[in-house]
């Protein structure tokens, strides 16, 4: 019987480098043997790619209202489910996805203000039991965070998506809600302090890896 791929998901707010650490990771399974499917959230399939450039894009006349921004993260992890993270995980591939539910609780109950008691009636919906095996949460100060991001976006000559554009409060109670659920999980949740050299950074995360996911191997 073909045993089931892990899970893995890489969270934290703009800025943390979720991107490049993410490649880091991905690399380090693959070297001890892993098959590895990256993907994102929102994301991850041709139709979820399609609600994920609704969910960004900053422009138009009519606001996105906070009920429908979070109906359309989970029409998009739906697609997700269904189309690449359950297949890859049944044929035994591990998945490492940028985000996942965590971001919801963090983003739109956090940062938003829905209750969070209304996300998880969708995440039970939508998920069923499934979550992830391993969550690493990339942490850092709003302030350091929001310094980086605008780094990155100056020396790529890209602008602020819709999220991007919140003011510091926003991204407060994302931190905040973010380090509230890795408080409830410790078992499943890994917080890295980010806020340091990426060598740094890089050897927090082998020793989490190390002690929580060589095991499994």
């Amino acid at each position: 019987m073909q045993q089931r791929g892990r899970f893995i998901t890489l969270e934290g707010s703009e800025g943390v480098g979720k991107s490049t650490n993410l490649d880091w990771v991905a690399h380090w399974l693959t070297s001890r043997g892993v098959e590895v499917v990256r993907t994102r959230e929102p994301g991850g399939t041709h139709r979820a790619e399609a609600i994920r450039e609704l969910l960004l894009d900053p422009s138009g006349d009519e606001p996105l209202d906070a009920d429908a921004e979070l109906l359309l993260v989970f029409a998009a992890r739906a697609q997700h489910l269904a189309h690449k993270i359950r297949p890859s995980l049944d044929r035994g591939a591990w998945v490492l996805c940028d985000r996942f539910t965590d971001a919801t609780f963090a983003y739109q109950g956090g940062g938003r203000g829905i209750p969070f008691s209304r996300i998880a009636a969708l995440e039970a919906f939508v998920q069923g039991d499934l979550e992830p095996d391993l969550t690493l949460l990339l942490d850092m100060s709003v302030e350091r965070a929001q310094l980086r991001l605008q780094g990155r976006l100056s020396a790529s000559g890209t602008n602020r998506d819709r999220f991007e554009r919140e003011r510091t409060a926003f991204f407060e109670a994302v931190r905040h809600a973010y380090l509230s659920r890795a408080a409830d999980s410790p078992q499943r949740v890994a917080v890295v302090d980010a806020d340091a050299p990426l060598e740094t950074v890089q050897a927090r995360l082998s020793a989490c890896l190390e002690a929580r996911v060589a095991p499994w191997l």
